[in-house]
């Protein structure tokens, strides 16, 4: 090989080290997990479900952190300000893009501040009625609602939550007309549609699971563009109103500038550890379906939801101060 040659390969070979070496050293320390949320939630449940298996793909302990607050947006500033080196990680969820629409102002960029490793979970929401109302599908429903402009009430678990913007949105889709009452939580909201207070809610599959088996609500449809794996007789509100589509999920961030082979490794190792069958079916027990993507779908997922969020907080007129 001439000399020139062998330079170019010798430069070429040292322009192309920085980039492994990250991935092939990474982690060297143990790694700190932040959930933006209390303990007890979807975000929290995953996060440790996932991460408390990574230690066996990567060989360093995965310390999870819980400072929830405002939303997310505590947690979410602390990651934000971290050192872009793979040791600080962010389970955040949804919310994250939401919140990007629901507060006038945020101490970060949502879309700027933050690399998407990959989702770990879906969030399914369901469509439910109290078991009084002479509807038992979607599609009769929405007739209903028609035929009975204004007379209807669904209920929320609090201005700009999911169960707010996801009723929102389908009764924007739909074209009816019903009263948005809000309550305190998730909880609250629970309990005024199940005591007939209200008619319909919209909410996680999670929270209102019991509640369904129990007999005390009717499930209609599901907010995902396909059927659930937990409950697949139940058909998806698409089927019923076109393109509705309101899922929800839970993922891996870190701060923006983490090197790209950090981010790599990060995602295959998750990758494997969500396809182990006790994680699989210890998150499909908790109404959570597994799901990865690469951080280039991640990346287009969240500026589809940015976008599709925008949307729905100015339909559900929610704001945060």
């Amino acid at each position: 090989m001439n000399a020139p040659r062998l330079y170019k390969v010798f430069a070429a070979t040292l322009c192309a080290w920085p980039a492994l070496a990250p991935a092939q050293s990474y982690p060297a320390k143990p790694v700190r997990v932040v959930i933006v949320f209390p303990p007890g939630g979807s975000n929290d449940v995953t996060g440790r479900v996932v991460f408390n298996r990574l230690p066996q793909a990567l060989g360093q302990p995965f310390v999870i952190e819980n400072r929830g607050g405002s939303g997310g947006v505590i947690g979410s500033e602390l990651v934000a300000k971290s050192a872009p080196d793979g040791y600080t990680l962010m389970v955040q969820s949804t919310t994250h893009v939401a919140n990007a629409h629901l507060y006038r102002k945020l101490p970060y960029d949502v879309l700027k501040d933050f690399t998407g490793v990959t989702t770990l979970a879906r969030q399914v929401g369901v469509l439910v009625v109290h078991p009084s109302m002479p509807v038992k599908t979607v599609r009769e429903l929405v007739d209903l609602a028609k035929r009975r402009p204004g007379e209807m009430a669904y209920a929320g678990a609090g201005n700009g939550s999911y169960a707010h913007m996801a009723m929102a949105l389908f009764v924007s889709m739909a074209g009816v007309n019903m009263l948005n009452v809000q309550y305190k939580g998730a909880g609250p909201g629970n309990i005024a549609i199940i005591a007939g207070e209200t008619q319909a809610m919209l909410t996680t599959l999670g929270s209102v699971l019991p509640h369904i088996k129990a007999g005390q609500v009717r499930a209609l449809g599901v907010s995902s563009p396909v059927r659930s794996s937990l409950f697949p007789q139940l058909p998806s509100i698409s089927e019923s109103v076109a393109g509705y589509d309101f899922t929800g999920w839970v993922g891996c961030f870190v701060p923006a500038g983490t090197p790209p082979a950090i981010v790599n490794a990060l995602n295959a190792a998750l990758k494997k550890t969500l396809e182990l069958p006790d994680v699989a079916a210890r998150l499909t027990e908790l109404t959570l379906d597994p799901w990865h993507m690469t951080p280039e779908q991640f990346a287009q997922q969240i500026r589809a939801d940015y976008d599709k969020y925008a949307k729905v907080v100015k339909l559900s007129g929610a704001v945060v101060e």
